[in-house]
């Protein structure tokens, strides 16, 4: 995802990224991590700040590559809306869940948007979220054969998880109880390859995020009925009080975009 912005604020960002490697600048070639910039009208008139936004690379409908090649999903979406809205420049890069988080924590980055539920684990850890802009409940995901179909089936079995999400959160609350062990993954792709190839007997994940990646990808995985937990809402995030009003911006867009429509359109684009 790329947009323009004004020469000047290109100027200051080209400075500002030079610390953190990124080559992203008005009008040139994305960073080696899938990166776009994000511009708001009049932005430059606002201020010449570009904010440094991080995001996972593939965590379909949240944020994804599309077939033309595009970087595109809800939050994607989301952000530039809320963006538009408040008139605030921003950079996005597609850097992986834990580089992610890592850049935000680390100061090389301002915040981050990348279907990360709020809980109270994080908040203790120095998150600091938004208001809440989708509820996602979490699940299994099997086999499309598996004759799994309750808790107990899982006894003595593996299943697969993406490292330092709720799914992952949620399989260990269960694994003791229910008597299966846990194989931990970096990211969704691999996760659900191991459950095809037999490896793991099911998955944890967001259930949006399942869902829409066994239709568009064709993957031979199916979720069964009774397995959903009560879910949680995801967040924006800094990790830096200073970065407060970026905050507030994002707080007041959302809740503007969700007054005029563009909101639930963007939901029904992705979600139908």
């Amino acid at each position: 995802m790329k947009k323009y912005l004004a020469w000047a604020a290109a100027l200051l960002m080209a400075a500002s990224l030079a610390g953190c490697g990124s080559t992203a600048t008005s009008g040139s070639a994305a960073s080696k991590a899938e990166s776009g910039t994000g511009t708001a009208s009049s932005a430059a008139a606002k201020s010449d700040k570009v904010w440094i936004i991080t995001t996972d690379t593939a965590f379909m409908p949240f944020e994804y590559t599309d077939e033309s090649g595009k970087f595109v999903g809800i939050d994607v979406d989301i952000l530039e809306a809320v963006a538009k809205d408040q008139g605030f420049a921003y950079d996005l890069q597609s850097i992986g869940w834990d580089g992610a988080v890592a850049a935000v924590q680390s100061g090389q980055a301002d915040a981050i948007i990348a279907g990360a539920s709020i809980k109270q684990e994080r908040i203790d850890s120095g998150w600091v979220f938004s208001e809440g802009y989708y509820n996602a409940t979490q699940t299994i995901a099997v086999a499309a054969d598996s004759n799994i179909a309750k808790w107990e089936d899982l006894r003595g079995k593996n299943v697969a998880v993406k490292n330092g999400t709720i799914g992952c959160d949620y399989a260990e609350s269960m694994k003791d109880k229910y008597g299966f062990t846990v194989t931990k993954f970096e990211d969704s792709p691999t996760m659900y390859q191991d459950v095809i190839a037999g490896n793991s007997v099911a998955c944890f994940d967001d259930t949006p995020v399942m869902a829409a990646n066994i239709k568009q990808h064709g993957l031979a995985l199916k979720i069964p009925d009774g397995f959903e937990n009560e879910g949680a809402p995801y967040g924006f995030a800094i990790m830096n009080k200073d970065n407060q009003v970026l905050l507030d911006m994002f707080n007041a867009g959302l809740a503007n975009i969700k007054a005029n429509g563009t909101y639930d359109k963007i939901l029904e684009k992705y979600l139908g």
